[in-house]
């Protein structure tokens, strides 16, 4: 529902500090929905992400008119109260944690935004339950060799393919290898997201939240995306503009989430590598692999924050715990541990003799 499709008041009117006040009870559930949008449109969040904080709105609304007995389009703020609110997130909680706390978590923005506007007097989110979401380890891929099979078989091409295209394939998979790059910042790239003199390149990324940052691309990627560039010219004659998809699907229109999800599925698939990638992990397995692979050969947290464009730290220190050298080799040092090769020595021993 768009701001625009419907005659509204705009919320200075609803100017109060006093929750019960009848001119903010009276404020239509929608009508603050789409001021909340609009207050954030300068944030210029992605596609995605609005998705997401549509379906969080609509699941939840849906269970308060559910609740309530009314129609989600009649729903104004005065419906909004704790217990309809706590009987609303408690229709969703079947779901995973993660679905809950994000769904809290953009209700809790909606009333911090009402507040901030005058228009209510307090966030009843307060008051509403929220999951703890347990810390999650990194899904990057196992198996030592995984990243040079999958490597190699990019490199040749897909053998199932109808259309096979390696030099694509082989870029989009070193690309995401050596870059650390989400699913859909690799979309987003353009030609002209690739700058500096040869030898010296860096690809710009637009992150979460329009952030922006750099990465340097080493002269063996650099050469990768230019025999790339040089196949798709082959493929598709004629200049290729500075803003056009750096990587496009077999009718020279930008690759989607689709067509690339189903690329690297198929790889790993060709490389005999599926059962190694970690459940709920497709592209962003070769993501976690760039970081693990960092964090493993000494890469610190500060340096690790900036290539990944993580807002905290926190986010990027799952990586150093689980796999920096000096924390296992602290861990390695407990006696109990040559204890334990006594052990086994005697039981070795026992056993050949």
């Amino acid at each position: 529902m768009e701001a625009t499709e419907r005659s509204r008041r705009p919320l200075a009117s609803t100017n109060t500090t006093d929750s019960n006040n009848n001119d903010a009870g009276s404020l239509s559930l929608g009508d603050a929905i789409d001021e909340f949008f609009l207050a954030r449109m300068p944030r210029k969040h992605s596609e995605h992400t609005l998705a997401a904080y549509r379906r969080d709105f609509d699941s939840i609304t849906a269970a308060i008119a559910d609740v309530v007995e009314r129609p989600a389009a009649t729903l104004l703020i005065a419906d909004l109260t704790v217990p309809d609110l706590r009987r609303a997130f408690a229709r969703i909680a079947h779901q995973s944690a993660a679905t809950i706390a994000r769904t809290w978590s953009t209700w809790n923005q909606l009333f911090t935004f009402l507040v901030a506007e005058r228009v209510i007097g307090g966030n009843p989110m307060a008051a509403v339950e929220k999951p703890r979401i347990p810390k999650s380890r990194p899904k990057a891929i196992t198996g030592d060799d995984s990243v040079q099979r999958l490597l190699e078989v990019a490199s040749k091409g897909r053998t199932g393919a109808r259309d096979p295209w390696p030099e694509r394939d082989f870029a989009v998979v070193v690309t995401l290898l050596t870059c650390g790059l989400r699913l859909s910042e690799l979309l987003d790239l353009t030609m002209r997201s690739i700058d500096g003199p040869p030898g010296d390149r860096v690809i710009g990324v637009r992150g979460k939240g329009n952030k922006e940052r750099t990465i340097p691309l080493e002269p063996e990627v650099e050469a990768v995306i230019s025999t790339y560039i040089e196949s798709r010219l082959r493929k598709f004659p004629g200049r290729i503009a500075a803003d056009a998809a750096l990587f496009v699907a077999n009718n020279g229109e930008g690759l989607k989430r689709g067509g690339l999800q189903y690329m690297i599925e198929s790889l790993y698939r060709e490389a005999g590598i599926r059962t190694r990638v970690p459940a709920g992990a497709l592209v962003h397995a070769l993501r976690h692999t760039f970081a693990t692979s960092l964090a493993r050969n000494g890469a610190g947290g500060t340096e690790l924050q900036k290539l990944l464009g993580h807002e905290s730290l926190a986010t990027t220190q799952r990586y150093i715990d689980a796999s920096a050298r000096e924390i296992r080799a602290a861990a390695r040092s407990n006696e109990a541990y040559a204890a334990l090769r006594q052990v086994q020595t005697t039981e070795t021993e026992t056993e050949t003799t």
